[in-house]
């Protein structure tokens, strides 16, 4: 199995390269979390999605120190990277967001794989439900992918509104739809968020939502592949719409061309959407080594 971690986010609300913060011992960064808890999930092979420009950094920072656990590959996204008949369009400088970042390293995956974020700590368990997930899932008509549902109130960030993919899901388990959902944040026990429109909603906070955490097999790939061709029919003169991945999933849904099990979790997610959420992810991890979740040093 292979983690794909999706790193060539700029992250302008954070004011910085997030990805290269340390949040733990020895520099220890959210990515060597997820790629730790993905090795014990039985994952052999991590490909980073990253900018190319950053490569040489990353490298010497990040992914130098799990060779010798893993395989390291490294996909670039970029602009040009497009189907046949297609072109970049006037006035266009960011890519084309994290369906495209996906699908740039298909030339890398080779098997079942688990595609992350990389500014967002999932937790061990989250992890493990994957690789349990790909080890079992059998080979289905359409394919069968999961993804990881987190309770909405333990996705908030104390430091200011964030977005969440709130998932939509059939008793049984199955998802039903993801809407990415602008400005949520706490109110009182509740959510609330305001819309386009003006108009103010309210959410109870045990919603399920996408964090980003999935487990796919190659069959996503020719997915992602169609939709980010309908996409470019459709939208690829805009300077800035962007193919995202839970949305290149919901299509491929509607169409009966993918099923979706959610798997819940109680892990409390965390991350570095705004700058004072360092210092929380700091001690949530500091925590989960003292009670031996985590090695004091993760790459020995």
């Amino acid at each position: 199995m292979t983690i794909v971690i999706l790193a060539a986010g700029i992250g302008s609300r954070y004011g910085g390269l997030k990805q290269l913060e340390a949040v733990g011992p020895h520099g220890a960064t959210i990515m060597d979390y997820s790629v730790f808890d993905a090795r014990r999930a039985g994952c052999d092979t991590v490909v980073f999605v990253i900018r190319p420009q950053m490569q040489e950094a990353f490298d010497a920072s990040i992914g130098s120190r799990y060779r010798g656990h893993l395989r390291v590959e490294y996909a670039h996204q970029h602009l040009e990277a497009l189907p046949a008949g297609f072109a970049v369009p006037a006035g266009r400088t960011k890519p084309w967001g994290t369906g495209q970042a996906l699908l740039v390293a298909e030339p890398l995956v080779h098997g079942p794989f688990i595609a992350a974020n990389a500014d967002d700590f999932y937790g061990p368990t989250a992890f493990a439900a994957l690789g349990d997930f790909l080890r079992q899932a059998p080979t289905a008509t359409p394919p069968t992918f999961a993804l990881v549902g987190y309770t909405l109130r333990d996705t908030l960030s104390e430091s200011g509104a964030v977005s969440r993919g709130v998932c939509r899901s059939t008793p049984d388990g199955w998802l039903g739809s993801i809407t990415e959902t602008l400005g949520l944040q706490r109110d009182g026990r509740g959510v609330r968020y305001v819309d386009a429109q003006g108009h103010a909603h309210r959410l109870t906070g045990d919603e399920p939502v996408s964090m980003n955490l999935w487990a796919f097999h190659p069959p996503m790939f020719v997915l992602l592949r169609e939709g980010f061709e309908a996409f470019l029919r459709d939208r690829g003169t805009s300077a800035t719409a962007e193919f995202y991945l839970p949305q290149a999933v919901q299509d491929a849904m509607q169409r009966g061309h993918a099923r979706v099990r959610v798997l819940p979790t109680q892990e409390r997610w965390c991350g570095v959407t705004h700058p004072q959420d360092k210092a929380r992810v700091t001690e949530i991890v500091r925590g989960l080594i003292d009670r031996g979740v985590y090695p004091e040093k993760l790459w020995t």
